[in-house]
């Protein structure tokens, strides 16, 4: 998969609210009742990095769970990255 360059990053950002761009990756920060949702949203966001072949870094404080995306075989952002985002978001 290709690296977006800086325009191609924009008009993804455009279809992906409450991501962030950090650099090379993109990031969002979801907030729970408590430890025990935090995890279980944990487990369903590897569940569907499982089925896309492509794994976000997790940041878990207590009732908050950080997500970053990036493609490291691309080098930076790629289509893949803002796909599994959206559909982190979807549910």
């Amino acid at each position: 998969m290709s690296r977006l360059d800086d325009a191609g990053v924009a008009q993804a950002l455009g279809q992906t609210p409450s991501w962030e761009r950090a650099g090379s990756e993109i990031r969002r920060t979801y907030r729970f009742k408590d430890f025990r949702e935090a995890l279980a949203f944990v487990n369903r966001v590897g569940d569907l990095a499982e089925r896309a072949g492509h794994h976000p870094d997790i940041d878990i404080r207590y009732n908050a769970v950080t997500l970053a995306l990036t493609t490291h075989d691309a080098g930076g952002l790629s289509a893949k990255d803002f796909e599994l985002a959206r559909a982190i978001d979807r549910g």
